[in-house]
């Protein structure tokens, strides 16, 4: 292997190894933003007393907002449930 192609291949796989860096901390900060839209969603359905806000609206953005960064409405609907 020249050097030439050395350079290349060293200069690929580290573009490589910072994407993947890239993808495991994108997917780090999903993961974290899930788990407070989760507290946020659950305390909308049992926790909350004030009924000052329109909690069917607070729920939907939420709802929206998951399905726009998982592609899945209902990722956060019944986390904790299984069947069987």
């Amino acid at each position: 292997m020249t050097k030439a192609e050395n350079r290349a291949a060293a200069r690929a796989y580290h573009q490589e190894r910072m994407r993947q860096r890239d993808e495991e901390a994108r997917a780090r900060d999903v993961a974290a933003d899930l788990t407070e839209l989760g507290r946020l969603r659950h305390y909308l359905i049992f926790g909350r007393k004030d009924h000052r806000a329109d909690r069917e609206k607070l729920m939907n953005a939420i709802d929206d907002y998951v399905g726009e960064m998982t592609g899945d409405r209902t990722t956060l609907h019944a986390q904790n449930h299984k069947c069987g």
